[in-house]
C-alpha cells in the first residue's frame, strides 16, 4: 500500500520527481568522477570514464520512470490515441462490435436492475432481515389465515418474536371526494408501521388510541393514492373523509416504499373494520382473514423461531382441542418476508436472467470471433512491432485498450438502452412483485454495467492475443500464412459455440411460444364474446342485512336488464380469468356417507371444492352449459330451502354410476344441507390450470357484499358502457363501479404474463440469432478471401459456380450442424428447467427442434450465401495471378 502511495505521490510531483532525479544522477556521476581523480585521472578523462560506466543516462531515467504512476498514464494515453486512430481507420468493425455489446450488456444491466431491486437488495424496512411471515397450516392449506384470537394468543405465548402484527385486504367505499370511489384498504394493527420501521412522509403512524373501540376513525394515506387523488396536497393531514357510514380523519401520508404483500390506497386500524371486528370472526380460533407479519428478536434464528411457533402451536392444540386439530395437521410456520415478495417471479426472473447470460456470452464469442479476424489482418503489422522490439505484454495492454474503448462505449450505449426500457421492465415486474416500484438505474447497476463491459472488452482482446501466440511471428512478416491455420480453427470454435447457444435460447423461446400458442388455443368453457364486465363492492354498513343486500342486487338486476341490446346478466363471486378467480376452497360432507363420523372427527377427510355463488341468469350470461337439472331461479331466495349447482367434475368425484341431482351436500360441519339442483358444465378459472370441482350456491341465499358481474349483449359492449354506469348510479347514487370492461379484454390480461415472458425470451433469441448469423457470414467471408487462389484453381480445372457455391454454402451449414448437436444437449436441459412454467407441450418437444433448426440452418445457409457467390465470381486468371 505504501509503494502504491508513492506511485500516487508521482502524478501530483512530476517536475519536483525529475528534479530530484538528475540531481541523483548527477550526484553519483561526481562521486564516480571524483574517485577517478583520486586514483591519477584527470577531471575531463575522469568524466568519460564515470559517464561510460554508468551507460546511458537517459536509459537510466527511462528506466526510474518507468516505476511512476506518470509513465503508466503516459503510455496508457497513447495506447488510447493510437486505438482511437486505428478505430476510425476502420469503422465498421469499429461500429460492429460496439453495437452487438450496447445489446448484450444493455439486456445484461436491464435484467440485472431487475433481479438487484427484487433479489439483492435488502428490504426498505427497518431490520428487514429480521421480518417473517407467520403462517398457520394445516394439511390442505399453506396459510389458513389467523383471527384475533389466534393472534393475542401467539403474542402471549411467544419467546423468540418481539412483534406480531397483522394485516388484510378489504375493498371500501370512501365519500368525500369528487365521486364515490372504491379504494383497496389494508386493515392492520396500529403498530403495522412501527413494526416495519417506516416512518410517515407526513403527519403519524397509527397509535394504540386508535385501536380502540367507540374512537373516532382514522387512515393512513398511501404514497400513489395521495398523489393521485389529493394531488400530492400537504394540507391532507386532519382532512375528514367518509368511510363505512364513519368520519375518518387521515392522519398520515406514507413515503414511496413497497408494501406487503399488495400496495393499499389507504390504510385503517383493525378495529375499524366491521369485517374484523364482527362477533363470527372475533370469537373464531385455528382460521381468519387476517396475515401476520413477526419481527424475531435479536439473535434468534430463523429455526429458533420457528421451534418456538411449533411449541405454541402444540400449546395451543392442547388447550383448545376443538379449535386446532391435530388430526387436520394444524401447524405454525415462518419464513423470511424478503422471499415473499418474489416467490411468485423466482422462476420466471431464473429463466430471464440465464437467457441474458446467454446473449452476453454470444456476445463475447461474436466480438471476439471480430477481434480474430482484424488481428489476423494487422500480423504484419503486430510482427513488424515485435522485431522492433516491442514485448508481448505491451501489445497485448495496446489489444486490451482498443477493445476496452469499444466495451465501454457499448456499455454506455447498453445503460441508455437499458434505461429507455425500463418502464416496460417495471410494468412487467409489477405484475409479479410489489417491489417493482425499487427497478432503476443505481449505483450497484452501474457498477455492473461497468463490471460487464471492462470483462466483455478484456475477454474478447485476450482471445486474440493469445491466438497470434499459436503461430510463428517471424512467418507473419513475409507472409502470416502459417498461424492463421490455427486462428482460423479459433473463429470456427467460437462460431461453434455461438450457434449452440443461440439454438438453446431458440429452444426456450419456441417452447414459450408453443405454450402461449395453446394458452390462446383453451376453451375455457364460456363465451367471452360480447360480455361486458364489472366489479361492485357494496356498502357494508349500509347494506348490512342480507335481505337490503339481496333487495339492492334485485333493483341492481332490474335496471341492468332494461338496458336496450342486453340480453342477459348474471353475477357471481369472481369472474374467470380474474387474478383471484376461482372460490374458496373447502370441505364438504355428502349425505348418507358417514357424515356424522366425519362431522366428529375432521371435515377435512370429505371431498373438497371450490365454493362459488351465482345469480338465476350467471350461467347463461357466460353461456356454461346445464348439463342435468336446473340453474337457480328467483323461488331460491332467503327464505326457500338451500340449493346448490355442482359442475361436472364434482359430480364424476363424488357420485359415479348415478346422479348428482338430488343429492345434499353439507359445506359447514352438517349444520347446513344444499339439495344439488343442477350441475353445469366444467369452467377453467385460469388457463393454464385444469377445471376443479365446484359447488355454487344461489346469490339470492348468500348475497355477497362484493360481487362481479357479467352483462352479454347484442350491441359493441362499448355501446352499453355509459348505459351500465347510468344503471348503477340509479341504483344506488354513491356506488361506485371497479373493473369495467369487456370479457375478452380480462382473457387478453390473464395470458399477458406468458405473452411478456415469451415476448422477452424472443427478442433474445432473436437477437442472439441476428449476431450468429453475422459471424458465421464473417467467418465463411475471411474463408473465401484466404482461399481467392485455390477457388481460382478449382474453377480452371472445371468447376462450376454452383459446385463453388455448395462448398462455400457446405463449409459454414457444416459449423452449424455442430452447434446444433452440442446446443441440443444443453437444449434438454433448459427444456426441463422451463417445463415448470409450459403448458400442453413437453420440454423435448419435436415440432419446436425441427422448427428451431430449420430455422438456424436457413439462416447459416443465408448467411453463407453472400461470401459463396463472391467465392463463384472469382476470375481465375487473376487469381493465379495473386500466387
Amino acid at each position: 500500500m505504501t509503494t502504491w502511495l508513492k506511485r500516487v505521490r508521482t502524478i501530483f510531483r512530476r517536475r519536483t520527481m525529475e528534479r530530484e532525479l538528475d540531481a541523483e544522477l548527477q550526484f553519483h556521476l561526481d562521486m564516480q568522477t571524483a574517485e577517478y581523480v583520486r586514483q591519477g585521472l584527470g577531471p575531463e578523462i575522469a568524466r568519460r570514464h564515470a559517464r561510460r560506466l554508468f551507460g546511458g543516462i537517459d536509459g537510466i531515467k527511462d528506466h526510474v520512470r518507468d516505476a511512476w504512476l506518470t509513465r503508466l498514464l503516459e503510455t496508457f494515453t497513447q495506447d488510447v490515441r493510437y486505438g482511437v486512430r486505428g478505430l476510425r481507420k476502420q469503422p465498421g468493425y469499429a461500429l460492429a462490435v460496439a453495437v452487438t455489446m450496447t445489446l448484450g450488456i444493455g439486456a445484461n444491466t436491464a435484467i440485472f436492475s431487475v433481479v438487484n431491486a427484487v433479489v439483492l437488495e435488502p428490504l426498505p424496512y427497518a431490520r428487514g432481515e429480521d421480518l417473517l411471515l407467520v403462517r398457520q397450516t394445516r394439511a390442505d392449506v399453506d396459510n389458513a389465515g389467523f383471527s384475533i384470537l389466534d393472534l393475542d394468543d401467539i403474542r402471549r405465548r411467544t419467546t423468540a418474536l418481539d412483534a406480531l402484527v397483522e394485516y388484510h385486504n378489504m375493498y371500501f367505499i370512501l365519500l368525500g371526494g369528487v365521486e364515490p370511489e372504491r379504494v383497496a384498504t389494508g386493515v392492520v394493527s396500529w403498530d403495522f408501521f412501527q413494526t416495519l420501521g417506516v416512518v410517515p412522509l407526513l403527519g403519524r403512524a397509527f397509535r394504540a388510541e386508535d385501536d380502540g373501540h367507540d374512537v373516532e376513525g382514522t387512515l393512513v394515506l398511501s404514497h400513489e393514492y395521495w398523489q393521485r387523488a389529493f394531488a400530492g396536497r400537504q394540507d391532507v393531514i386532519g382532512r375528514v373523509v367518509e368511510m363505512n357510514d364513519r368520519r375518518h380523519t387521515i392522519v398520515g401520508v406514507l413515503p414511496d416504499l413497497p408494501m406487503y404483500p399488495q400496495a393499499n390506497d389507504v390504510y385503517m386500524p383493525r378495529s375499524a373494520c366491521p369485517f374484523r371486528m364482527s362477533p363470527g370472526d372475533r370469537e373464531r380460533r385455528g382460521s381468519g382473514m387476517a396475515s401476520a407479519v413477526g419481527r424475531r428478536r435479536p439473535g434468534q434464528s430463523l429455526a429458533q423461531v420457528e421451534a418456538d411457533l411449533g411449541r405454541i402451536a402444540r400449546s395451543l392444540e392442547t388447550d383448545f382441542p376443538d379449535a386446532y386439530r391435530v388430526a387436520i395437521g394444524h401447524g405454525l410456520a415462518a419464513s423470511p418476508l424478503r422471499r415473499e415478495f418474489t416467490r411468485e417471479f423466482e422462476s420466471t426472473l431464473l429463466i430471464l436472467v440465464g437467457t441474458a447470460a446467454f446473449v452476453l456470452l454470444i456476445v463475447c464469442a461474436s466480438v471476439a470471433n471480430l477481434a480474430v479476424a482484424r488481428t489476423m489482418r494487422r500480423d504484419r503489422e503486430l510482427a513488424l512491432r515485435t522485431a522492433l522490439g516491442a514485448s508481448q505484454g505491451r501489445l497485448l495492454r495496446q489489444l486490451v485498450t482498443e477493445s476496452l474503448i469499444l466495451s465501454l462505449a457499448g456499455g454506455a450505449g447498453g445503460l441508455l438502452l437499458a434505461f429507455v426500457g425500463m418502464d416496460l421492465l417495471v410494468q412487467y415486474a409489477g405484475r409479479f412483485t410489489p417491489r417493482a416500484t425499487e427497478v432503476g438505474i443505481n449505483t450497484t447497476v452501474l457498477l455492473f454495467a461497468l463490471v460487464v463491459s471492462l470483462l466483455t472488452g478484456t475477454i474478447a482482446a485476450i482471445l486474440p492475443a493469445v491466438s497470434r501466440r499459436l503461430g510463428p511471428r517471424r512467418a507473419a512478416i513475409s507472409t502470416g500464412s502459417r498461424a492463421v491455420v490455427h486462428r482460423s480453427d479459433l473463429r470456427r470454435t467460437l462460431i461453434v459455440a455461438e450457434v449452440a447457444a443461440s439454438f438453446m435460447l431458440l429452444i426456450g423461446a419456441g417452447l414459450m411460444v408453443r405454450s402461449l400458442l395453446n394458452l390462446t388455443g383453451v376453451n375455457p368453457g364460456f363465451s367471452t364474446d360480447h360480455v361486458l364486465t364489472m366489479q361492485i363492492d357494496m356498502n357494508f354498513t349500509k347494506y348490512r342485512a342480507p335481505a337490503d343486500r339481496a333487495a339492492h342486487l334485485d333493483r341492481l338486476l332490474a335496471n341492468l336488464q332494461a338496458i336496450p341490446g342486453v340480453s342477459v346478466v348474471g353475477a357471481t363471486g369472481t369472474i374467470p380469468l380474474l387474478e383471484q378467480a376461482g372460490g374458496s376452497v373447502g370441505a364438504l360432507l355428502i349425505a348418507g356417507r358417514d357424515a356424522a363420523s366425519r362431522a366428529s372427527e375432521s371435515v377435512a377427510s370429505g371431498p373438497r371444492a371450490a365454493l362459488m355463488i351465482a345469480s338465476d341468469d350467471y350461467f347463461r350470461a357466460m353461456d356454461i352449459p346445464l348439463v342435468e337439472g336446473r340453474f337457480f331461479s328467483a323461488a331460491d331466495g332467503l327464505d326457500a330451502p338451500p340449493v346448490a349447482v355442482v359442475n361436472q367434475a364434482f359430480a364424476a368425484s363424488n357420485w359415479r354410476g348415478e346422479s348428482a341431482v338430488g343429492q345434499r351436500i353439507s359445506a359447514n360441519g352438517g349444520r347446513t344441507w344444499l339439495t344439488v339442483v343442477g350441475i353445469v358444465a366444467n369452467v377453467r378459472q385460469q388457463l393454464a390450470l385444469e377445471p376443479v370441482d365446484e359447488v355454487y350456491t344461489p346469490l339470492r341465499q348468500v348475497p355477497y357484499v362484493t360481487t362481479n358481474w357479467a352483462i352479454r349483449s347484442s350491441a359493441d359492449p362499448a355501446e352499453i358502457l355509459p348505459l351500465v354506469q347510468a344503471a348503477v348510479r340509479a341504483t344506488d347514487r354513491d356506488q361506485p363501479i371497479h373493473r369495467l370492461r369487456t370479457l375478452d379484454d380480462v382473457r387478453a390480461a390473464s395470458l399477458a404474463p406468458p405473452r411478456l415472458t415469451a415476448t422477452l425470451l424472443g427478442l433474445f433469441a432473436s437477437l442472439a440469432l441476428v449476431i450468429t448469423a453475422a459471424g458465421i457470414a464473417g467467418v465463411i467471408a475471411y474463408s473465401v478471401s484466404q482461399r481467392t487462389q485455390e477457388f481460382g484453381v478449382r474453377v480452371a480445372l472445371g468447376a462450376s459456380r454452383t459446385d463453388v457455391v455448395s462448398m462455400v454454402v457446405g463449409e459454414g451449414v457444416r459449423l452449424a450442424v455442430t452447434g446444433l448437436a452440442i446446443g441440443a444437449l444443453g437444449a434438454v436441459v433448459l427444456g426441463a428447467l422451463l417445463s415448470t412454467v409450459l403448458f400442453g407441450v413437453g420440454p423435448v418437444d419435436a415440432v419446436t427442434y425441427v422448427a428451431v433448426s430449420a430455422v438456424l440452418l436457413g439462416v447459416a445457409a443465408l448467411a453463407c450465401l453472400l461470401p459463396a457467390l463472391r467465392a463463384a465470381s472469382i476470375d481465375p486468371m487473376a487469381a493465379l495471378r495473386i500466387g
